[in-house]
């Protein structure tokens, strides 16, 4: 469910409003409103905010090469204690060895230090840049120094570079002094003496010699490998920005609510006053209260307003919670006047997943993940992630076990046990038995994604109409009637085939079209039907585009089957080219891995398939007949703990 939400105003003294902060922070329960707000000290932190991410980006590719020592460096010997920084006796998370680490000198700045080295290493590798393209272009004319030319200059001799197109170069006048260094197909270098030629531009020379430019870049890569090194060592570190990024979020969130309360203008400074405004729920509206009367504060709470974007809290028993990872990770929250489809989401998302997967061996390495994750987990407290794991693993393994799939191997070579237990209806084993079984094991699969997509649609428009109660809900009603005719007719063209034949039903025709007609009157009633009536007839054409929407809506859970048949067909192929691998002896370990990677892979496309379509059918097909459009903001109290 979704909790009562009471918008609240708290007033304070101007000269206590920081402190008066403090103290609401501690109570862990107000939303702050959000706003647009700007300060200093606020720039100040925003800005280190941005170095810290920037310093993580940079270490992020490398990996500790040293881990932090479990004791103390021996300090017996003071030779060992000298010339030693505070950072040798502590740990990577600042935690010190020794007394030595207290009085060393202060440790420079973590972040400012890895920002510096990092624009020390782009700095070199502009610079390497810059004298490898040089290098390419002097290449061609051997190894020379140029500073030879400037020295016979000094002395009266004039030398030049050229490189001159054949025809270029055999049209030089007679009189041309050069002395011809090398040639290609298409040019020809030569050294010129004297005086430049005319109408051809010289060969810039470089400031360094080939064997300087590669000096140059030695030295570089040494400095770069120097580099590497300290930001490897460095990554080691990071736990300290980690700490360092935890507190400045603090206050940042801090400074955004102090510079976003208003203050009364033109008053005397000692009865000034500044208020802040936020959501708090019902429930918890009496610790607020009590907290406003210990502290002085003026509190007002009042209902939402139609125009308050209100946060969303979901407050449901521990099984719906059990989804809660899942909508977390993907980010989406109902709008505070909207529906909550927590438990429905669970229910379908966990068929869809057994579904998707349809593979009891699959689920049996899921089942035992979860089960290994619990049990390392269980003493500190088993993150929900895991018990939904376990109740995914569980549903894949129901389902393979009802359709005889394991490992997408043979029926044949099954013992007896695992076939017996299967649900004859859309188990392989049936399928396997002739042509005919194995088109209707097909089409009553088919007819089971139809029928989940006719519940959980319907579904969909019980809630608005739970959620409604009023005429508009007769249009809910209406699609509801639509989606049951279309229902039919998709059985009768779809799933109908050769071995099993569904007839159309003109009934069902009828009342498809009764449903179009109720759903034409009352979709948009706002008290007023000849208005609902008004506003369909003005959307005319999105009206006729709802009764395909109807159609496609229905047809999109065919995916649930198809995606796993296609999860199957991987399977089935990485064991036929497996199995005779295992035959013998010296491909044996080959045929293993094989099989390894290629159910590893299809299991990794299988939690992608889960990703965009069982997550699809439920945030858009079903959240779109509930009314559902996840516009909301989760609730986020202003809190020490960072608390929902």
């Amino acid at each position: 469910m979704i909790v009562p939400m009471k918008k609240v105003s708290l007033v304070v003294m101007e000269k206590s409003r920081e402190e008066s902060l403090k103290k609401l922070r501690e109570l862990g329960v107000v939303h702050l409103e959000r706003k647009s707000v700007s300060s200093d000290t606020l720039s100040k932190l925003l800005d280190r905010k941005a170095k810290i991410e920037s310093a993580f980006n940079i270490l992020r590719p490398y990996e500790a090469k040293k881990k932090k020592s479990d004791q103390a460096p021996d300090q017996s010997n003071d030779s060992l204690s000298q010339n030693r920084r505070a950072s040798d006796f502590v740990s990577p998370e600042d935690v010190p060895f020794s007394t030595e680490a207290v009085n060393g000198p202060e440790n420079r700045d973590l972040v400012s230090i890895v920002l510096e080295q990092a624009e020390e290493r782009k700095a070199y590798q502009d610079k390497a840049t810059a004298l490898n393209k040089e290098k390419s272009r002097i290449e061609a004319w051997g190894n020379f120094n140029p500073k030879d030319f400037e020295y016979l200059k000094d002395k009266g001799v004039s030398l030049f570079l050229y490189k001159l197109a054949n025809k270029d170069f055999a049209a030089l006048p007679k009189e041309t002094r050069y002395i011809v260094l090398g040639a290609d197909k298409a040019s020809v270098y030569a050294l010129v003496a004297d005086s430049e030629i005319n109408g051809e531009a010289p060969f810039a020379l470089p400031e360094q010699s080939p064997k300087e430019i590669d000096g140059s870049l030695a030295e570089i890569r040494d400095e770069l490998a120097e580099i590497e090194r300290q930001l490897s060592s460095l990554s080691g570190r990071k736990a300290v920005i980690e700490k360092e990024e935890k507190t400045l979020l603090k206050q940042i969130e801090f400074e955004t609510a102090r510079a976003g309360m208003d203050v009364l203008a033109d008053a005397p400074p000692e009865s000034t006053v500044a208020w802040i405004t936020g959501f708090v729920p019902q429930e918890d509206l009496g610790l607020l209260k009590r907290g406003a009367s210990e502290n002085g504060w003026a509190l007002m709470a009042d209902d939402p307003g139609p125009d308050d974007f209100v946060p969303t809290k979901l407050k449901n028993n521990k099984l719906v919670s059990l989804i809660y990872p899942l909508t977390d990770f993907l980010e989406v929250t109902p709008g505070y006047n909207e529906v909550d489809i927590s438990g429905w989401f669970l229910l379908f998302f966990t068929v869809f997943f057994g579904m998707i997967f349809g593979d009891a061996g699959y689920g049996a390495i899921v089942l035992i993940a979860a089960i290994a994750g619990i049990l390392k987990t269980a003493k500190k407290g088993v993150p929900p992630v895991l018990k939904l794991l376990l109740l995914l693993g569980l549903s894949n393994f129901v389902w393979g076990v009802l359709t005889c799939t394991w490992f997408a191997l043979d029926v044949a070579v099954l013992p007896s046990f695992l076939k017996s237990i299967s649900l004859p209806l859309i188990s392989n084993v049936t399928s396997g038995r002739s042509a005919q079984d194995s088109q209707i094991v097909q089409q009553n699969l088919m007819i089971f994604c139809f029928s989940l997509a006719l519940l959980q649609l319907s579904i969909g428009h019980i809630v608005a109409i739970f959620k409604g109660r009023n005429l508009k809900s007769l249009g809910d009603i209406g699609s509801m009637a639509m989606l049951v005719g279309m229902y039919f007719i998709v059985l009768s063209l779809i799933a109908s085939n050769a071995a099993r034949q569904i007839p159309m039903f003109m009934w069902a025709v009828y009342v498809f079209f009764a449903g179009f007609i109720l759903n034409f009157v009352f979709a948009n009633y706002d008290g007023s039907i000849g208005r609902s009536i008004l506003e369909s007839c003005k959307n005319i054409i999105s009206v006729i585009l709802g009764i395909a929407n109807v159609f496609s809506d229905i047809m999109s859970y065919i995916r649930l089957w198809a995606v796993g048949l296609a999860g199957a067909a991987i399977a089935s192929t990485v064991n036929a080219m497996a199995g005779p691998m295992l035959g013998h002896l010296i491909l044996f370990i080959f045929g293993i891995a094989l099989l390894v990677f290629g159910h590893g892979l299809n299991l990794v496309l299988n939690v992608l398939s889960v990703l965009v379509h069982a997550v699809r059918l439920n945030t858009l097909e079903f959240s779109g007949h509930a009314g559902l459009t996840w516009s909301g903001t989760a609730y986020k109290p202003f809190s020490e703990k960072g608390k929902k």
